[in-house]
């Protein structure tokens, strides 16, 4: 095979692999060898929406320890929809992240 038909079975495959919902990353390696990874998990197009959450400035990131995780598969757009869980998690003393299609600016 030539180098541009190996790439394109190892495309195909990824693809094959992934389905049309999955993402294909294509990234420069080290190595001499193409190679295929498959990685279950998720992909966010966006971070954090404020700055404010940054408790790290060094790094900027947001490090949280031990936090509870909302998984919101809508946008959020009125902050009294979630007051019974933020009331529990408040009462827990822990930390929440909360992943969501999109956020109002006025529920953040």
């Amino acid at each position: 095979l030539t180098p541009d038909e190996t790439v394109g079975k190892l495309i195909a495959e990824a693809m094959d692999k992934v389905g049309k919902e999955g993402v294909i990353t294509v990234e420069d390696g080290t190595g001499v060898e193409d190679e295929l990874d498959v990685v279950e998990g998720m992909q966010f197009d966006r971070g954090y929406l404020s700055p404010y959450f940054i408790n790290n400035p060094d790094k900027q990131i947001a490090l949280l320890g031990n936090p509870f995780v909302l998984l919101f598969d809508k946008k959020i757009s009125n902050i009294r929809d979630l007051l019974p869980v933020l009331e529990q998690v408040a009462k827990a003393s822990r930390p929440l992240v909360i992943i969501a299609e999109d956020v109002d600016d006025e529920a953040l």
